[in-house]
């Protein structure tokens, strides 16, 4: 899925470049890097891409050797289940009978090999057993940002591997309820990748989101006429926007969710940096042409090589553009979307 804007990564992160196109970690952009973890697994063949119009040109900058065909345009963004019930059925129509892995586009994973390793597990008791599969990542710290996954007590092992049947799918907790999720030990971030037949999740559509299973019929038959893609685009947009999470995840009882600690990371906002980056001696972050004295624990990127220079500043960030300075709390990173509301309310799209 790679039709996000990133907006809590702004400014680096814009309406035109967002961040599953950016190099955030390593050498490559996020996207590329997602593709790359798949190629493992999986010929490019089979890998799909969902986005909207506006991306499709990056991508094919970006994997120039995934086929053109495998590049899925939503006309619109809708959530993640009007994304998933629509790749469905484009998949089905190549694949019938499928596995599907569902995963986003812009997550950070540092050990890829036992990543790789879970998601043959993950296919393996999805096909074994009809039903729904979850990676689960283990909690390192009560997270407030993230939903969570409870797991009964009922453990099967499968390759090696612990694999749990879940109790039920949690919103994101405050504080006093994450560090009793930590100390629990049987709950687990929601890393948001699933793994299913497509005959399973066509079940669960028509059990738990009729609506949409009832306009995936229509797309079907439209797609099997052979009609273009603009009648396809027009049907897709009478589904309700909801996620798959809401509409499915918490209704569902045959779901699993393997337990991981792979290196994973949402890189949610720009604070995710300071646990995927090196920092230095007194906790900062640099990228770009800095000089900081007497600057402890905050992040500063300078992406136009001009000179940004701190004095005695705690807990920020900063990031320079060409055309944007952004300088922001820690505490307030995950607010980013107010100054978007505000550029939107003055008609400053052009910093968007």
């Amino acid at each position: 899925m790679a039709g996000g804007k990133g907006e809590r990564f702004w400014p680096k992160s814009r309406t035109n470049l967002p961040k599953q196109f950016l190099n955030i970690s390593g050498n490559k952009s996020m996207i590329q890097q997602a593709v790359a973890r798949l190629e493992k697994l999986m010929s490019i063949e089979q890998i799909f891409v969902v986005t909207n119009e506006l991306y499709a040109e990056l991508i094919r900058a970006q994997i120039p050797h995934l086929p053109i065909d495998n590049i899925i345009i939503e006309p619109s963004g809708r959530n993640t289940a009007p994304c998933i019930a629509l790749s469905s059925l484009y998949i089905e129509k190549r694949y019938p009978d499928n596995t599907m892995i569902v995963l986003p586009s812009d997550h950070i994973i540092k050990n890829e090999s036992e990543f790789v390793e879970i998601l043959r597990t993950a296919t393996t008791v999805a096909e074994r057993d009809g039903s729904i599969v979850t990676l689960g990542i283990s909690p390192s710290y009560p997270e407030t940002g993230y939903g969570y996954i409870e797991s009964s007590k009922e453990v099967q092992i499968v390759n090696g591997m612990e694999v749990h049947q879940v109790r039920c799918f949690v919103e994101k907790p405050n504080v006093i309820t994450a560090e009793g999720y930590l100390n629990a030990g049987n709950y687990y971030w929601n890393s948001g990748i699933f793994i299913w037949k497509s005959a399973t999740i066509l079940h669960s559509f028509e059990a738990y989101m009729p609506e949409i299973y009832r306009v995936m019929q229509d797309i079907k038959v439209k797609m099997d006429a052979g009609l273009l893609q603009e009648d396809i685009h027009s049907e897709f947009l009478r589904m309700p926007e909801e996620s798959i999470d809401y509409g499915i995840m918490e209704k569902a009882n045959n779901i699993h969710v393997i337990p991981c600690k792979f290196g994973w990371d949402d890189v949610g906002s720009w604070t995710a940096l300071d646990r995927i980056s090196e920092r230095d001696e007194f906790g900062n972050v640099i990228k770009g042409n800095i000089l900081n004295i007497d600057t402890k624990r905050c992040i500063i990127e300078s992406n136009n090589g001009k000179l940004v220079a701190t004095l005695g500043i705690e807990d920020l960030i900063v990031v320079d553009t060409d055309d944007v300075t952004l300088i922001c709390s820690k505490e307030k990173a995950q607010e980013m979307k107010l100054l978007l509301k505000e550029l939107r309310i003055q008609k400053m799209d052009q910093y968007l």
